[in-house]
């Protein structure tokens, strides 16, 4: 008798996209496997509304592929993060945003380089995709761009993330969460710090590509500077936080302001990327007093 093919247990976090989540449903549903492994779909809505459970139900229903629905009702990535592992079941877990579109083959690469390289996860690259023309200095910009690395090169938890990714199962611990809900962003990479801590391995695959999909309403300028002070505010539980960052923020704060003006002259794009860089060290220091400049848990628009 043949052994019990691996199965993977592709883990999808939704708020508010339904849209978008159904397009996804269905490029995961198609997914190449080559007879290698099998694979089912996790959904978790973050939305207290549950506005995912009635399209993820329509799916479900003509979708050769299992689909399982659950719910986070409090709004927090990683809460939603903890819940949707909760509910995978298989010897691998992918994870993917509901505002990606994978390559067909996204998956089946993912598997093969993690069974090839014998490690404990791999990581792909998300490019960016724009479904309208965006103002020339968001290209410019370079806002929505990611660092990619050559197939096989370790990853450091600095660069890891869990829009793109298939993970071995044993790396969950069984006796805790896995994803700390103190944080507000970021808990993916802190996730993967305290496994590299362990001893566990994540690779890179480059040919293992997925599609970020952006909005228009993801290139306005209010919604990348509250990125950005959320992004600085979540920093004060990265482990290395201290006193010489604050230090380095102090100084940056006034230093960029002043030199706001004359980054015009060089156009937008370097005026809007030095206010990001501003807005990101002001996040850190309001979090450092208490202040809390981003309320909502997450900046769509």
């Amino acid at each position: 008798m043949m052994d019990k093919l691996p199965h993977i247990s592709v883990c999808v976090c939704t708020f508010k996209r339904p849209l978008l989540l159904v397009r996804l449903l269905g490029e995961l549903a198609a997914q190449q496997t080559s007879g290698l492994f099998t694979h089912s779909i996790v959904v978790a809505d973050n939305d207290p509304l549950q506005s995912a459970k009635g399209p993820v139900a329509d799916f479900a229903a003509r979708s050769s592929v299992a689909v399982r629905y659950c719910s986070e009702l409090r709004q927090s990535i990683a809460l939603a993060r903890n819940k949707v592992v909760e509910n995978a079941e298989g010897d691998f877990v992918a994870f993917i945003d509901d505002d990606e579109k994978p390559s067909d083959g996204w998956l089946l690469t993912l598997f093969k380089a993690c069974k090839e390289h014998g490690v404990d996860g791999v990581l792909g690259p998300v490019f960016r995709h724009f479904e309208v023309e965006p103002p020339q200095w968001v290209i410019d910009g370079l806002f929505y761009e990611r660092p990619t690395f050559p197939t096989g090169t370790i990853v450091k938890w600095r660069d890891a993330r869990s829009g793109n990714v298939l993970v071995n199962r044993r790396v969950f611990p069984s006796d805790e969460k896995p994803l700390r809900p103190e944080f507000r962003g970021g808990e993916d990479r802190d996730f993967f710090r305290r496994m590299i801590e362990k001893g566990f391995v994540f690779i890179w695959c480059n040919e293992a590509v997925s599609y970020e999909i952006v909005p228009p309403t993801r290139w306005k300028r209010t919604v990348l500077l509250r990125r950005a002070l959320l992004r600085g505010a979540v920093t004060l539980f990265d482990p290395n936080f201290g006193v010489r960052e604050v230090a380095k923020s102090a100084i940056a704060v006034p230093a960029y302001a002043l030199a706001l003006p004359f980054s015009l002259l060089l156009g937008q794009h370097k005026f809007m990327d030095l206010l990001v860089r501003l807005c990101d060290h002001l996040g850190k220091l309001l979090a450092v007093v208490g202040l809390n400049p981003v309320k909502e848990p997450y900046v769509t628009e």
